[in-house]
């Protein structure tokens, strides 16, 4: 039996690909979830008899604490995700992205191993046309920027830890997110053919849903030559404007159709670039394209569309 592995937020957007992915590597997993979006994504996963769930929030100390028991490594991925939800409710945002680190850590053992999700939101906006590295400055500039930022810092000045700052995700998962820009603009393309895009000189960078999960299994295995650090996580292809962006589904989707906005303004107003050289230094490398997470995208909505308040 492989090491007991312990996912806050395990049935969420990168969760719910990363349980089955560590089940399958021989893991024995737990998932502590409070099924904030009602989500039942991991039901395959119940057959298993090495996966274990608990309903439950990671802010109840209890809860947490009976969670982490006999637990090796433990990856806490439960977190408001985004500025936009964040700034919806910004006392769940500062309780669950860092107050439950915060007792995460005070209850864990020094032995247990702590993979950290953080963002590269907290480099806000860049350094023009130089790369971000880890030891760029971080500036965030949103409430979910700030408070995973300051969760990284206090997870880091931890023995036995690290952290991954994630470009921007896309991609297809059982708990599929909408808002992201990938998939948002690939939305966009197959269903109204059109975009009018704010700021599209503003860059980020992307890596795919599966890469970001594949990447805590690569720190699970290469754990002990990669503690201490943060580590940038992306695409290195894939440091694009939206306008960038735009025009790579248009090769997928020709008839789409966008345009720059000669007025008004983006109110995620994040611009980086990013290296990732000190992770792909250990020797990993995404598995996923932007084109095929795109092609993937297409497929992605063929099946679904979200049209809650929509009369066709």
């Amino acid at each position: 039996m492989k090491a007991k592995v312990l996912i806050t937020g395990g049935a969420g957007y990168i969760g719910s690909i990363l349980t089955p992915m560590l089940l399958k590597e021989g893991y024995d997993v737990t998932v502590l979830d409070f099924m904030y979006f009602n989500q039942a994504t991991l039901l395959d996963c119940c057959a298993d008899p090495n996966f274990h769930i608990i309903n439950g929030d990671c802010r109840k100390e209890e809860v947490l604490k009976k969670a982490m028991q006999g637990k090796e490594f433990i990856l806490p991925l439960a977190a408001m995700v985004g500025f936009p939800l964040c700034d919806r409710d910004e006392t769940a945002a500062r309780t669950t992205n860092l107050e439950a680190i915060k007792l995460l850590l005070r209850l864990r053992q020094p032995e247990q191993k702590i993979i950290f999700p953080c963002t590269n939101s907290g480099y806000g906006v860049g350094e023009g046309d130089d790369f971000c590295t880890e030891d760029s400055p971080l500036r965030p500039i949103s409430l979910y920027g700030s408070s995973k930022v300051a969760a990284e810092k206090a997870v880091l000045e931890t023995e036995n830890s690290f952290s991954f700052r994630f470009a921007t995700v896309f991609g297809a998962s059982p708990r599929m997110r909408l808002d992201l820009l990938v998939n948002d603009f690939v939305y966009r393309a197959v269903y109204d053919r059109t975009a009018v895009v704010f700021e599209g000189n503003f860059k980020r960078n992307y890596i795919h849903v599966r890469d970001a999960a594949g990447a805590f299994l690569w720190g699970i295995q290469h754990f002990d030559e990669m503690k201490g650090r943060p580590y940038n996580c992306g695409l290195s292809s894939a440091n694009l404007s939206k306008l960038e962006l735009c025009a790579k589904i248009k090769e997928h989707i020709p008839g789409f159709v966008f345009l720059e906005a000669p007025i008004g303004e983006d109110i995620d107003k994040r611009d980086y670039i990013v290296s990732n050289e000190r992770l792909e230094a250990t020797g990993w490398r995404p598995q996923y394209t932007l084109d095929d997470g795109i092609e993937e995208l297409k497929k992605v909505f063929t099946i679904i569309k979200n049209k809650t308040y929509s009369n066709i």
